[in-house]
């Protein structure tokens, strides 16, 4: 089943499958999803959003760790959505963060996606090889680890 094409998943699910909420959302959707060995998470980078207050007022940037954190969450939906019907009763947490680099920022306006492919699988731990594109250009790469416990 880790090859069955989905459906996209909206924002609705993604907020029913992930514990985080405003301001702390990252993704807006997801498409392209490939059980849990591959997805494109999007999200759309607005000047309302508040890290932009502080991070920079008069030169609106990204956080390189806000772009790591879609690159978790995409990832994180993913295999949320093929554990179990009831979500709530578990949570994901980041075990590793490798090689990551930032090569261009992403500023208000642009509309992120971050490209996950699973790497490896083993018991309740997934590592996701993530790639960050607006366009075709690539903005942030990482491989991320997480482990997902029962709460």
């Amino acid at each position: 089943m880790s090859g069955e094409k989905m459906e996209a998943v909206d924002i609705r699910e993604i907020l029913r499958l992930l514990p985080h909420r405003y301001p702390f959302v990252m993704i807006d959707r997801i498409v392209d999803i490939q059980g849990e060995d591959h997805g494109i998470g999007i999200k759309n980078v607005t000047m309302n959003e508040p890290q932009f207050q502080g991070h920079f007022p008069d030169n609106p940037v990204m956080p390189g760790v806000l772009l790591i954190e879609g690159m978790a969450q995409t990832a994180g939906v993913m295999c949320l959505r093929r554990m179990s019907a009831n979500p709530q009763r578990r949570a994901m947490y980041f075990l590793t963060i490798d090689k990551a680099k930032f090569r261009k920022p992403a500023v208000p306006g642009d509309t992120i996606e971050y490209h996950v492919n699973k790497i490896a699988h083993r018991r309740n731990m997934w590592w996701y090889r993530a790639e960050a594109k607006v366009g075709d250009v690539l903005i942030a790469e990482a491989e991320v680890g997480a482990v997902i416990t029962e709460v």
